[in-house]
């Protein structure tokens, strides 16, 4: 029986494997996100924490431990400096995990490592997204995707602000989710990533409005049997199967579920053949 297992041995001896995670965490300050496996991503993340502490210690033995651990002696300033005016209010919890499926060849579980608030947060990007999704899908209204696009989405920097500070059991035009998600990334943020936030959100609002309009365009030109040359990435732009459209009026779980594709029958639900359905909302085929 083994007693007093206290971390991952991955197999290795223990000098094998203390070089490998000190190489993971000069990788990870070095660049701020990495991928690799779950459990490696777990005890690099464990010891990552510890080395960012030290820099906001700021003192001279902090700065020799740090300095002993990484293996790149030229990051030891970054972390003294730019990391520990990062997470200076930060009271912890200064990594995050993604986790990103199973590799191919070995099926081991694969996971994204990346420092909190840093240039390429997913984190931040996944919220801003979910923000320009949801004001896309409530302000379609009745007049469709193309006014809207000549127009632009209005005021998603005051629905940011609002969302920044209102209690989450409130109603608003975000979920209370994505109003979580939004107070989360910029509660240790500085003030202009409000305004960062926001142009994520439009530019996210743009790329969907433009996706579905140019692929109408095209299906037009051809219908019309127009001598300009079709755009050769036109199928790049349709929908594909279980994906939706802001404003739809079913779910993508539900789509994935294929409730779109499924035909009635009377044999038993084990033996249908199930299809993914493509949901696509009529207000999009509006002019």
């Amino acid at each position: 029986m083994k007693h007093g297992v206290a971390f991952r041995k991955f197999s290795r001896t223990s000098s094998h494997r203390m070089l490998m995670l000190r190489n993971l965490v000069t990788s990870l300050f070095e660049h701020e996100q990495i991928k690799t496996t779950l459990p490696k991503a777990r005890d690099t993340a464990r010891l990552a924490e510890k080395i960012i502490t030290m820099g906001k210690k700021g003192n001279l033995p902090a700065f020799r431990r740090a300095n002993a651990f990484l293996l790149k002696p030229a990051l030891v300033p970054k972390v003294f400096g730019a990391f520990a005016e990062r997470y200076a209010n930060r009271p912890g919890g200064y990594t995050r995990i993604h986790k990103f499926g199973n590799r191919p060849g070995d099926n081991a579980p694969h996971a994204i490592l990346e420092l909190v608030d840093n240039p390429r947060d997913l984190r931040f990007e996944m919220t801003a997204r979910a923000v320009g999704w949801e004001l896309l899908g409530k302000r379609l209204g009745d007049e469709g995707p193309a006014a809207l696009a000549a127009t632009g989405l209005p005021d998603v920097h005051n629905v940011v602000e609002d969302a920044k500070t209102m209690d989450p059991r409130q109603r608003g035009e975000l979920r209370v989710k994505t109003r979580w998600n939004v107070q989360k990334v910029l509660r240790y943020r500085k003030e202009d990533a409000v305004v960062e936030l926001a142009a994520k959100a439009e530019d996210h609002v743009d790329t969907l409005l433009a996706r579905p309009l140019a692929l109408k365009s095209i299906v037009q030109k051809d219908a019309e049997k127009s001598d300009d040359t079709p755009i050769a990435s036109a199928k790049a732009l349709r929908l594909k199967a279980g994906q939706t459209l802001p404003g739809g009026v079913q779910s993508t779980l539900r789509l994935a579920q294929a409730a779109l594709g499924k035909e009635p029958s009377s044999r038993p639900r084990w033996f249908e053949r199930r299809k993914l359905g493509v949901d696509k909302s009529a207000i999009w085929s509006q002019s």
